[in-house]
């Protein structure tokens, strides 16, 4: 066996300071050591607490709650869709052909104003959506090319329809045709058709009090004003639902905003948000063709509305 080095002695003169030191160093090393790591306590943990159900003999309903006809799909009437293309539709005539269908309803779904009735029907048509391959628009009801017309400009400053926005939101890899109205009292209807089987599809309409509304990757997010309770506001995240086959209100939330300045309206013009392209695939279009999906060339319906989106 290896017999290890003696330690060296430490001479009385300067042993005991030399000892001393060392004591004092090694103490505060193990010191040291010995508080890094280590678990200390936080206090007493809470007691975990579990749902506790209210009433538990009161019996579940059984009559189905009040329809508000959020899941109403309805086929818009005397509308063609080519190769089930929205944007061969004329965005405008869509609207008139729904109008004409339901010329008294005030209420639900098909609901509008009396004088937003008549204002729709004097919107010009023809001067539909862009279609895929970049020529001008063409009305669904007759397949006629139907370019826009200047002369037209002084007719559609009065026709309440937004600038149409094209959207898959449905999955199925075609985008969809999102409309918007504008309404008295600052109200604005918002409505979603879906091609399918060479024809046209209502699958959303809601009218509020828009603050903004926004894509955010397949949903619809629409922010209005609250009423009731003031510095708040309502958020409604529509989105498809594949079993119902229609947009639903799958979120809906009360948020508080920031106060605005002075004088401000309560009610703000509503705000038309185009994210970024729909990323279904597409043929290419031939070269100097528009590749933008959002929003369509109808922008000159609505002067007061922002061209293309903030």
């Amino acid at each position: 066996m290896r017999r290890r080095r003696p330690i060296a002695v430490i001479t009385a003169a300067g042993g005991a300071v030399g000892v001393l030191a060392l004591t004092a160093l090694l103490g505060v090393l193990l010191a040291s050591c010995g508080g890094q790591g280590e678990l200390q306590s936080a206090g007493r943990a809470p007691g975990a607490v579990g749902p506790v159900r209210l009433w538990p003999d009161l019996p579940p309903a059984t009559n189905p709650p009040i329809d508000y006809g959020e899941n109403t799909t309805e086929r818009v009437p005397g509308i063609e869709v080519r190769d089930n293309d929205v944007r061969s539709v004329d965005p405008v005539a869509v609207v008139q052909a729904e109008v004409r269908g339901h010329e008294d309803a005030r209420s639900g779904q098909d609901g509008l104003y009396e004088e937003t009735v008549r204002a729709i029907e004097k919107c010009p048509t023809g001067a539909g959506a862009t279609p895929a391959d970049g020529t001008t628009g063409t009305t669904g009801t007759t397949g006629t090319s139907a370019p826009a017309d200047s002369a037209d400009g002084a007719a559609r400053k009065g026709c309440p329809l937004l600038t149409p926005y094209y959207r898959d939101l449905t999955g199925n890899g075609r985008d969809e045709l999102i409309v918007g109205i504008r309404m008295p009292d600052q109200q604005l209807g918002v409505r979603v058709y879906l091609a399918e089987n060479d024809g046209l599809t209502r699958i959303m309409s809601t009218v509020d009090q828009v603050v903004s509304i926004e894509l955010a990757g397949r949903d619809l997010i629409v922010r209005a004003s609250s009423a009731g309770i003031p510095g708040y506001e309502y958020r409604t995240a529509w989105s498809w639902d594949e079993q119902q086959r229609t947009m639903l209100p799958a979120r809906d939330e009360i948020v508080r905003i920031k106060p605005r300045g002075p004088g401000a309206s309560t009610v703000p013009a509503p705000d038309l948000v185009s994210p970024a392209a729909s990323p279904a695939p597409r043929a290419v279009p031939p070269a100097g063709a528009s590749g933008s999906p959002s929003p369509g060339p109808t922008a000159d319906l609505a002067p007061d509305a922002s061209e293309g989106g903030p």
